[in-house]
């Protein structure tokens, strides 16, 4: 079953289970759409790949993650990795 995390890895900004700005990758590292837009340039910064919006979880469904979850690298690093390999399509990477 897809982890639901409950925050951007990025900023923090929550991101509850019926979030339409949740954004993961084929991993399930979790970005708001502002992140990925504006500051990941659709590069996810932990495995290269590209982000899609994350699917809403009915609320009768299990309990999404509650364990916030954080960048370990910081935003130098994320800047110069999303910047080398922003134009090459994600399924090119």
């Amino acid at each position: 079953m897809l982890q639901l995390r409950p925050n951007c890895e990025a900023c923090d900004k929550d991101l509850p289970p019926d979030a339409t700005d949740a954004r993961i990758c084929s991993y399930e590292c979790t970005f708001c759409a502002d992140c990925v837009d504006r500051v990941l340039l659709n590069v996810c910064p932990n495995c290269g790949g590209g982000f899609v919006p994350r699917p809403i979880r009915p609320v009768t469904e299990r309990p999404a993650s509650t364990e916030r979850v954080h960048l370990s690298f910081d935003a130098e690093e994320v800047a110069r990795f999303a910047k080398m390999v922003r134009d090459i399509p994600p399924e090119s990477r």
